[in-house]
């Protein structure tokens, strides 16, 4: 089973700019969760402040605690460590270019100490085969680079990539703007099966994504966590009027 996250009372913040105020959220294991809002309203630098990300920008610090299951994240963890059981999968797909699609997969492992070939061989199509991807690429895994395939192609490579590392939380931001719809409707199917072993946390502009690939949703305005409940509260009856009129198109 997958770990919960729990956060409490984080604020982040770029130099003098405070970008998250006070937020609270516990995200439960084994289930999607989506991150809405207007752009610029913190839901990207929430999720960096996840896996400790935002923390690589300079004069960027963060308040608060973070605990992902019985792990805390700003206190005596290092972010190598943290980042082994928290995946991260980006809005644009970032495949190392010169790099086989099998060593694009097997990349993170290496990095970790692993050499044995077999045990590589057997995490990299685990890990294909996860990301649906392994039927369309188990015939060029060492002939053709990561960027040779298509889009939605690279997106899926880089969640196996995610994956191989074996994490217990994958964070997603904006995994589909970049898709065209077949390719958005083969990664949402992908968050329906990869829930079952991960905790996924996915950051979306699209309303209709969030409500069919999430079971819980958060929505943020201005840097703060305005209402976070069951996704289907959120877009039915939400209890704050602030989520009612960017679910409605009132704005944003």
């Amino acid at each position: 089973m997958g770990v919960g996250i729990t956060v409490e009372h984080l604020n982040a913040f770029y130099a003098k700019t405070q970008a998250l105020f006070d937020v609270n959220i516990t995200v439960l294991a084994n289930h999607a969760t989506a991150l809405i809002g207007p752009s610029g309203c913190g839901k990207s630098t929430f999720i960096r402040c996840l896996n400790r990300m935002h923390e690589t920008i300079p004069e960027a610090r963060v308040e608060g605690t973070v605990r992902i299951g019985d792990l805390s994240v700003y206190n005596g963890t290092s972010a190598t460590q943290l980042r082994r059981r928290v995946g991260m999968v980006f809005q644009k797909a970032n495949p190392f270019p010169t790099m086989s699609i099998y060593d694009n997969v097997a990349a993170g492992l290496k990095l970790n100490g692993y050499s044995n070939r077999k045990k590589l061989d057997e995490v990299v199509q685990k890990s294909l085969h996860h990301s649906a991807l392994w039927d369309e690429v188990k015939d060029h895994l060492h002939k053709k680079s990561g960027a040779s395939l298509s889009g939605g192609q690279q997106q899926r490579l880089c969640i196996a990539r995610a994956l191989a590392v074996q994490p217990e939380v994958l964070l997603m931001d904006e995994p589909c703007s970049a898709l065209d719809p077949i390719s958005t409707g083969k990664i949402e199917e992908l968050i329906f099966q990869l829930k079952e072993q991960y905790t996924i946390v996915i950051v979306t502009h699209n309303m209709q994504q969030a409500a069919r690939v999430a079971e819980f949703t958060g929505f943020f305005l201005l840097g703060k966590m305005i209402e976070f409940d069951k996704t289907e509260k959120i877009f039915t009856n939400p209890s704050d009027k602030r989520t009612e009129d960017y679910v409605t198109g009132r704005f944003g």
